[in-house]
């Protein structure tokens, strides 16, 4: 099953380098050895085994884009499951809105003719630039405004930094827009935490360490916590690689909760918190290892060939 993506947006947005973190293993400083994307790149990325992301990276600079909206534009938008649009923070705060905004607005109008049903996503992004204290006033008040440029159609908007784990947030939304039968995934990842008495429950891809699905029976307060632990394991995935080791699993334990973070299935990682002392590791070791092949089935089931 394939899915186009369009990452678009202004030359020098970071379109390539949220790529190569996320797909290629890139770490956040080696982005800075990247080359311009001249025209359009395409990468073939497998996602769950059968999803299969045709990623169009679409090169920012004047002469590409004018191209892309006017002899490029059937061969562009058409056929796209998903637009991914990327703000500059600093463009859109200086002297280059304007010209930004009127690329969106074009790839708009583009999407409405070629692909009425393509999902949009717009990520504010190099938000690392912004003082932390007006972070979420700033983010807050671009998002309303590109929602109004953007009407009628809906778009979802992510505040994004490669330096911190907002950039995993906006990618794990991202794919789990493109996963046509989640809901029957989740439904089981529910039943499981339930007979784990487990806390929370949680599925991720096994290359991305994106987040595909979670089942949550207590509250947490941290809202980002998933993000948090993707970013922190592929970062440690990658360590355990240079140093010639692969990583299978870790468990972590404290006098609040014990964590448990274990190969699943052929596609996927998963973690089981349990708060419960009286619950060994053992049996949920065993519930894991009991679960593994029910799970297989879903997980293709959820991704079609």
């Amino acid at each position: 099953m394939k899915s186009k993506v369009l990452l678009m947006g202004k030359g020098s947005a970071g379109k390539t380098s949220m790529r190569s973190i996320i797909f290629a293993n890139y770490i956040p400083r080696d982005t800075m050895r990247l080359g311009v994307t001249i025209e359009v790149e395409h990468s073939h990325v497998r996602f769950l085994g059968n999803l299969v992301l045709n990623l169009w990276d679409c090169g920012g600079q004047k002469t590409f884009m004018e191209n892309y909206f006017e002899s490029q534009k059937d061969h562009i938008f058409r056929n796209v499951e998903v637009l991914i649009y990327v703000f500059d923070i600093m463009s859109l705060q200086g002297d280059e809105k304007e010209k930004d905004v009127e690329y969106y607005k074009s790839c708009l109008q583009a999407i409405q003719q070629h692909s009425r049903t393509a999902k949009i996503f717009v990520l504010v992004h190099k938000m690392d630039l912004v003082e932390a204290s007006q972070k979420d006033a700033v983010f807050r008040n671009r998002e309303q405004e590109l929602k109004d440029i953007s009407k009628p159609l809906e778009i979802q908007c992510f505040s994004t930094s490669i330096w911190d784990e907002t950039l995993y947030k906006a990618w794990s939304a991202i794919t789990y827009s493109l996963i046509p039968n989640i809901k029957t995934l989740e439904s089981q990842l529910q039943e499981f935490c339930k007979i784990c008495e487990a806390d929370e429950v949680v599925l991720f891809e096994r290359a991305t360490f994106l987040v595909i699905s979670n089942a949550t029976r207590k509250d947490h307060k941290d809202v980002h916590r998933f993000e948090k632990i993707s970013n922190i394991i592929k970062q440690f995935k990658l360590s355990c690689s240079k140093a010639q080791a692969a990583f299978s699993g870790m468990e972590v334990r404290n006098s609040n909760f014990s964590a448990y973070i274990d190969v699943f299935t052929t596609t996927t990682y998963i973690m089981v918190i349990v708060s419960d002392p009286t619950i060994p590791s053992a049996v949920t070791l065993f519930n894991i290892e009991m679960a593994r092949n029910h799970f297989e089935k879903f997980v293709q089931q959820s991704v079609p060939v």
